[in-house]
């Protein structure tokens, strides 16, 4: 019996050079740099690309030695995705082969990504003149400031402009890996990797929900909003409105949509659509239903509607989106039953 290879491993560079931050370097080895194919996550070869082999310092007195050099990053195939940690000093040089690696990577086609301070390595290596591009809330002036020629979006967690992606900070960072994931992978391969790390395998919403400013409602109102939030996604599958939900909260509609953005960072209806697509994603995934069911099932009424929402949300369509990880989902299948069949024979 011939067996099946698995698919080859994702190879994510992870580019090190003095300065750059600690918290940021985990959160990318921990989405992948973990192995945890045992729980049907995705195969990933994370490796650290240094100008040298000699341990990079970081924030907090540690140290990163890197276990590949910069060539890797030069255009020649050997990187799926780059990714750049955010640094302590954001106007601080950074090092010239280290820019002349981003600049080659990206001009091979590699997806080029960055986290919170990071942009500013971006922004240094002119990959983010002309673009969008986004940081900390608290660093856009900066941004802006010192390179003109990038389109500061203010409030943003992530953005993508012509195979750059930035993030704004720190959490944002987790957010950014794994949609990247998600993108490639699929949502439920984002979920499992968010399930093991303990966090939301998204967010919705903007910065501004984060910015210095007076709380927004008492803790008696958050707690109601989290409860609104916790029954609407048992209820998906019903049309349901601003006024049902400002009803379970026990608030006016106008009162319950001004305490929901503040609280979450985008209005009731853009948060139930997003949770309405990100339930699609998982039943294409799982399930063979027919594409009217599966637009009942997540609210949308019907599948012109889905279609529509997809189309704005993934630039891609549900039956798309289901060829492209059910071959996938497929051909795992077909190995795990070829493997169990080899150990039975070898038995």
């Amino acid at each position: 019996m011939v067996r099946m290879q698995p698919q080859p491993a994702q190879r994510i560079a992870l580019v090190a050079f003095p300065g750059i931050r600690a918290f940021d370097v985990a959160v990318i080895s921990e989405v992948w740099g973990v192995d945890r194919t045992d729980r049907g996550a995705p195969r990933f070869a994370l490796r650290r690309h240094g100008a040298g082999r000699a341990p990079v310092g970081m924030s907090g007195g540690l140290t990163l030695t890197p276990d590949q050099g910069l060539e890797a990053l030069d255009g020649y195939g050997a990187s799926d995705l780059v990714v750049v940690p955010g640094v302590e000093e954001h106007l601080a040089p950074v090092p010239e082969p280290v820019l002349a690696a981003l600049r080659s990577a990206h001009a091979a086609g590699v997806p080029v990504a960055a986290l919170c301070g990071g942009a500013f390595v971006l922004a240094q290596a002119g990959l983010l003149d002309g673009r969008r591009a986004v940081t900390h809330w608290n660093l856009t002036g900066l941004l802006a400031r010192s390179y003109p020629g990038v389109q500061v979006v203010p409030d943003a967690l992530f953005v993508e402009d012509g195979g750059v992606w930035t993030a704004a900070g720190v959490a944002a960072g987790i957010d950014l890996c794994l949609h990247l994931v998600r993108t490639v992978h699929g949502a439920e391969a984002a979920a499992t990797i968010a399930r093991a790390m303990v966090t939301a395998p998204f967010r919705t919403g903007t910065q501004a929900q984060f910015v210095e400013q007076p709380t927004p409602c008492s803790d008696r109102e958050a707690d109601a909003l989290a409860a609104v939030r916790e029954r609407a996604l048992r209820h998906l599958s019903e049309p349901l409105t601003v006024a049902d939900l400002a009803g379970w909260a026990g608030m006016s509609p106008r009162s319950f949509a001004r305490h929901f953005t503040a609280t979450t960072g985008t209005t009731p209806v853009q948060w139930l659509l997003d949770q309405r697509v990100a339930a699609a994603q998982k039943l294409l995934e799982r399930t063979g239903l027919p594409m009217p069911e599966v637009a009942r099932r997540c609210g949308f009424g019907s599948e012109v509607t889905m279609r529509q929402h997809f189309a704005a949300r993934l630039a891609t369509s549900p039956r798309d989106y289901r060829r492209a990880f059910r071959a996938a989902a497929e051909e795992a299948v077909t190995e795990a039953a070829t493997e169990g069949m080899t150990e039975g024979v070898a038995g």
